[in-house]
């Protein structure tokens, strides 16, 4: 099987904790390893030649594809026309760890609410929490053990540290300068200054 050419300047579709995102490739790390920016965010990322797929495409190509009607449609509007974008199972489950509130049937539609219980907070907000009693960086791995012991978060996840990854640099991507998540180095996550104001 032929070597997959990856190409620096285009934008591929890569695996980065679990769930694939739209990154340009900014350079290589040598060894079949990259680094680039999840699109559009400009989030820092690293990954191997093995978690990439597709082709690649051009920043301005990647654009076009992407229409105005697929940038503007919000989740109202979404349930105004009836019309929501496929999702994949691991965009639903980064989804339901950033609004942890969320309450979906089989549909994707709003549960009806029930009697209000008192909640634990979801796993990026306990994240949060974790980190601003810290007071320093710290990778998934401390957060969750920190999580769990707290009482905060409770999962019956194989890999809950990859989950909580995948989650913040969801929120980066998503959120950008908004997000309440920045990476320091690799694998190490501190609060923003929304994380902080939002504690």
């Amino acid at each position: 099987m032929a070597k997959k050419q990856i190409q620096i300047g285009l934008v591929y579709s890569a695996k980065v904790g679990g769930t694939f995102l739209p990154v340009r490739i900014d350079k290589s790390l040598g060894h079949g390893r990259y680094e680039g920016a999840v699109m559009p965010s400009g989030a820092t990322v690293k990954f191997s030649t093995d978690s990439i797929k597709g082709d690649g495409e051009t920043v301005e190509q990647w654009q076009a594809r992407r229409t105005p009607k697929e940038r503007d449609l919000t989740a109202p509007e979404a349930k105004a026309t009836g019309k929501r974008k496929k999702s994949s199972q691991a965009e639903y489950a980064v989804t339901a760890l950033i609004e942890p509130g969320a309450k979906t049937g089989k549909k994707g539609q709003p549960k009806a609410d029930k009697p209000a219980k008192e909640r634990k907070p979801g796993g990026l907000d306990a994240a949060a929490q974790v980190l601003a009693e810290a007071g320093e960086p710290m990778n998934t791995a401390d957060m969750v053990a920190r999580m769990l012991e707290k009482g905060l978060w409770k999962t019956g996840g194989k890999t809950p540290a990859a989950t909580i990854y995948a989650a913040i640099i969801r929120e980066i991507a998503v959120k950008g300068s908004e997000s309440r998540f920045r990476k320091t180095e690799r694998g190490h996550f501190e609060l923003t200054a929304a994380g902080k104001e939002a504690k």
